[in-house]
């Protein structure tokens, strides 16, 4: 089985539920893509928690070096990483309480997404969480 998307209303309804997101490879460059989508998921309403372990502080929040670091409860782990290192962040958010593994617009990877669904996650990639928001989301 090759990996899929789960449908728009699965989506629409994590979306809507979420209040927390954590953030892997999280930039605190502006001009990084990953800085833009999370300020902007910010604005919306979401609680944003920064994952990137050269950092201290992104976006008004305290970054943690990795998953395994948050203490409180994440809704949805949004990925910025190359596809190469998805199956190592996918064997941690398995060690986390959040079941929504999102990895953004031009990531793919097999062997994570195999992974996490045989432990029940819900697994959304190569979609951007902001156009994803927009589309499906009408607040």
């Amino acid at each position: 089985m090759t990996w899929q998307n789960p449908p728009k209303e699965e989506m629409k309804r994590i979306l809507e539920d979420a209040k927390t997101i954590a953030v892997v490879g999280l930039s605190s460059n502006p001009d990084r893509t990953s800085y833009q989508i999370s300020k902007i998921m910010q604005e919306i309403g979401y609680r944003i928690i920064p994952v990137n372990p050269t950092i201290d502080e992104v976006l008004g929040e305290k970054t943690v070096a990795s998953l395994s670091d948050i203490k409180e409860k994440v809704d949805i782990i949004n990925v910025f990483r190359r596809p190469e290192y998805l199956p190592g962040i996918a064997k941690e958010a398995a060690q986390t309480n959040c079941k929504v593994f999102w990895a953004q617009q031009g990531i793919v990877n097999e062997e994570a997404f195999q992974y996490l669904k045989k432990l029940g996650f819900t697994v959304i990639m190569d979609t951007c969480i902001k156009v994803a928001h927009a589309v499906l989301v009408k607040r």
